[in-house]
Formats: structure tokens, C-alpha cells, sequence
């Protein structure tokens, strides 16, 4: 696989062909997922679930976040590596320059990614204009959970939906490169996908999106709280083991029968 580049991602989309990505917290993972051609590795700060046992992201470090990226930069060449800003790293701009430059320059992270709207659009232009590349990511907002009531989905009603929309396109002139919408209804997702000139991500946002990214162990059928209904254990039934489960999934996603109507929700 040759190296995973921005350019390289908006290409992908205008040429209509879908990314793959994967969260991503090891070395030996890292390796798996670059070999199956998973273009986009994520160091997300749900590690604070899947590897630390918390029952949501708020209690993940910086230092957590930065150990971890480093873990998965040291192994792999291509793929585009994206650390997570954890939970308050990122309160102020300032804070937000100093948070990004562990990530990348200690962590080995290529690209940075933080939640919420009009609320950091200030401190992505800072990050942009200092050469840092932002992913955005809009929807449910796991670091939001206690004030959103819990894992819910997002811009049900129109008056939810055109915040999103608002959001997303203000994120996009402040300098985003890259957009997560987790938990949206699929049709929002269809329109932001097409409207917007950065890759979307989805997660639980239907099968239109420029890319889909899961939780590593829900795609392998080992999360402790449950399989999400937005995902797929792709391991069970495979006869190729935790290689074959990853291709499996690139596949899919490349396909367009990931997600498939079972995991479209609204």
C-alpha cells in the first residue's frame, strides 16, 4: 500500500472509492491492519473503554493518548495515522497547540481529531494555520455523554439535524480536513457526504459516506458491553482468523455491503 496522504483521501473521494479505517492502540494490531489495506488508523481515546476498562473517554490522558500513538506509529509505514484529542486537552487554543504538538511530535500521529461545532472552531483555525491537520467529528460526542443524556443518536429532528449541518460546513471553512459524523441519521449523512468537500467518516451513518471507521473489538465480536447495533462482528464463522476478519471488513466497506440494512438504524 502506498502512503496514505490528505490529498490521497480527497482524491479517493471524488473518485468515489471508500475508505477504510479502524481504531487502532498497538503495534501487532497496527501491522495486522496495514497489511489487510486498511488506509486510516485511529488512536482513539475509546481505548478508555476497549483497553482501560472505564465506562466512558473521560478519564483517558494525554499521556495515554500520546503513548499509544507512538505505539502504533512505530509499526507502521502507509496507512494515515489520526490521534484523538482526549477529553479538556483541548479547552483553549493554546492548550489544543500544546496537546497536538505531543501528539504528533512524541506520538507520531499524522493528523489530530476533536469533537464538537461552533464551540472549537476558533482553535481549528489556530491548529490549521499552524500547519496541523484536523479531523472534525460531529454527532454523538462520547466526551459529551453525561450532557447528552448518553449513547444516543444524533439530528433526529430538523431542528437537531440543521446544527449538524451548520456545524459541518463551518468546521470545513475553518480548516477541517477529514469529518467523523457518529450516529447520525443515514440520510443527513448521505447529505453532508455529498455536499461537503472533505471525506466523511461514518460510524453508525449509513452506507454513503466517503468512508466507515469501527472499534476494533466490535469488529472482531470483543467488546465486553455489547456488539453495537451499528456494527458487525466480522470474526465469528471466519476461517482465516483475525487477518481474514479485517479483510473481510475492508471488503465491505470497499464494497458498499458495510453497513449493510441490519446495521442502518435510522
Amino acid at each position: 500500500m502506498d502512503s496514505i496522504t490528505l490529498k490521497r483521501l480527497a482524491r479517493m473521494k471524488r473518485e468515489h472509492q471508500r475508505i477504510a479505517c479502524l481504531t487502532c492502540y498497538d503495534a501487532t494490531f497496527a501491522r495486522l491492519l496495514e497489511s489487510a489495506g486498511v488506509e486510516v488508523l485511529l488512536v482513539g481515546d475509546s481505548l478508555g473503554n476497549v483497553i482501560q476498562g472505564h465506562g466512558s473517554t473521560l478519564a483517558v490522558t494525554l499521556d495515554d493518548m500520546v503513548y499509544h500513538s507512538a505505539c502504533v506509529a512505530r509499526a507502521i509505514s502507509a496507512p494515515l495515522l489520526i490521534a484523538d484529542l482526549p477529553f479538556l486537552s483541548y479547552a483553549t487554543p493554546a492548550q489544543a497547540i500544546e496537546s497536538a504538538r505531543q501528539l504528533m511530535g512524541d506520538g507520531g500521529a499524522r493528523m489530530i481529531k476533536l469533537e464538537g461545532g461552533s464551540q472549537v472552531l476558533d482553535t481549528i483555525r489556530l491548529l490549521s494555520d499552524f500547519g496541523v491537520p484536523v479531523c472534525a467529528h460531529l454527532g454523538l460526542l462520547p466526551q459529551s455523554v453525561h450532557r447528552l443524556g448518553g449513547y444516543r443518536y444524533q439530528g433526529r429532528d430538523a431542528a437537531a439535524a440543521e446544527r449538524i449541518r451548520a456545524d459541518a460546513l463551518a468546521l470545513q471553512q475553518a480548516g477541517a480536513e477529514l469529518l467523523v459524523l457518529e450516529c447520525v441519521p443515514a440520510a443527513l449523512a448521505t447529505e453532508l457526504s455529498q455536499s461537503l468537500s472533505l471525506p466523511v467518516i461514518g460510524i453508525g451513518a449509513g452506507a454513503d459516506c466517503d468512508g466507515q471507521v469501527l472499534v476494533l473489538h466490535d469488529l472482531l465480536g470483543a467488546s465486553v458491553t455489547g456488539q453495537p447495533r451499528f456494527s458487525r462482528d466480522f470474526l465469528t464463522g471466519q476461517s482465516h482468523g483475525l487477518r481474514g476478519a479485517v479483510d473481510a471488513y475492508v471488503t465491505a466497506v470497499k464494497t458498499g455491503t458495510f453497513p449493510g440494512p441490519e446495521q442502518i438504524l435510522f
